[in-house]
């Protein structure tokens, strides 16, 4: 089996829907009631139970959130036993949890490790305390490096970080400190993402109301060649939009499973899940998340069957933000199509345009075009 038609088995996402404070910029569901960990395990326990038959066998869990490093050992202790117990796990199964740098020593990284992670996403954001107080994060600077040092000692597999750019006043020799002082640590991936403050958030609304300016449009796409361009002297390859690894091998296999349209189950208040043709979403409530599994109910808000139109439009979305691409092959399987000719008049214009190659059977972006991946789309 090739890494391709691996990458169609489902992947697993448990949200934890608890942080001790509420990031301004962030608009992911979760709440500060720490004290009703307890019942949403429980609760947790539940949903699981209502999917083995739809999905039995995963190759990726990825544990998220909300903060999913709030959780103390008991706590993880039971939401592994209740994953262990429900469903089944490829032997090299990718394991990743997403942790806050304030929360973790080398005591509980170790404890990690022995639960079966192999792969950890620290969000770290910055390695300066100006932009980590600009954010609002609970860490500084000092425990965000030595969380990353713990954790490189700690023996996982694979080791990411989170990375914000764009903050107001920043400058890009400011910014690439960040991805250059990460570099130096045996990390093997870094998502590097632009801020961008969302309706309903606190810095969202400052942002409206005039309080900072954030980078103008050239200014973007500077830090976003610059960034690909820097990472890249560091051995790292630029494969999605607004992720890096250095290798293939590095890549997030899970999030892989977004970008390539697989099949996902999301657990948890808000998660989403997509089966290849239907997606449904969760209550984005944890009162009404605990009261539905009390009732022995699916907590689902809404689904939706895409059509095939919405499912080719996903597929060249999500292609297109990846530096891989589009498989002509699949997308024409898929949709009946013949999309070299059928769209040869705008794939020549993009190719001269330097936005997209076609070779070896995929039309993929160039960096240059990964800055316009929406517009690609709209082919």
């Amino acid at each position: 089996m090739d890494r391709t038609e691996e990458n169609r088995l489902p992947g697993l996402y448990i949200h934890i829907p608890f942080c001790k404070t509420k990031c301004p910029y962030c608009n992911f569901y979760s709440t500060t009631a720490l004290g009703c960990i307890d019942a949403f395990l429980k609760a947790l326990a539940g949903e699981m139970a209502l999917y083995p038959e739809r999905f039995p066998h995963f190759d990726t869990l990825y544990i998220g959130g909300g903060t999913p490093s709030v959780l103390d050992r008991r706590e993880l202790e039971t939401l592994f036993k209740s994953l262990r117990h429900t469903f089944s796990f490829a032997p090299r199964a990718e394991i990743t949890v997403e942790v806050n740098p304030a929360d973790f020593d080398a005591d509980r990284f170790a404890f990690l490790r022995d639960l079966g992670v192999n792969r950890l996403n620290i969000g770290v954001q910055s390695f300066d305390d100006g932009v980590l107080a600009f954010l609002g994060r609970r860490h500084n600077a000092r425990e965000a490096k030595e969380a990353v040092a713990w954790a490189c000692r700690s023996g996982f597999d694979h080791l990411g970080l989170d990375l914000i750019y764009g903050i107001p006043g920043q400058s890009l020799e400011g910014w690439l400190e960040g991805p250059g002082y990460a570099a130096t640590f045996p990390v093997d991936h870094l998502s590097c993402y632009q801020l961008t403050p969302e309706r309903g958030t606190p810095l969202g609304a400052r942002c409206q109301n005039g309080e900072f300016d954030l980078p103008d449009e050239q200014s973007q796409l500077d830090f976003f060649l610059r960034t690909s361009e820097f990472l890249g002297r560091f051995g790292f390859l630029h494969y999605e939009v607004s992720n890096f690894a250095r290798g293939p091998g590095a890549m997030a296999r899970h999030n892989r499973k977004y970008w390539d349209h697989a099949p996902y189950l999301g657990l948890g208040p808000a998660a989403h899940s997509f089966d290849g043709k239907r997606r449904w979403w969760n209550r984005k409530s944890l009162a009404r998340y605990l009261e539905d599994l009390d009732k022995g109910l699916a907590p689902v808000e809404e689904d939706e069957c895409l059509t095939p139109d919405q499912l080719r439009l996903e597929t060249l979305f999500l292609g297109f933000r990846t530096r891989r691409g589009i498989d002509i092959a699949r997308f024409d399987r898929d949709f009946g199509s013949d999309i070299l000719s059928e769209k040869a008049e705008i794939l020549a214009r993009y190719t001269q345009e330097g936005l997209i190659v076609i070779e070896n059977g995929f039309i993929a972006p160039t960096l240059a075009g990964m800055a316009v991946a929406d517009q690609l789309a709209l082919i």
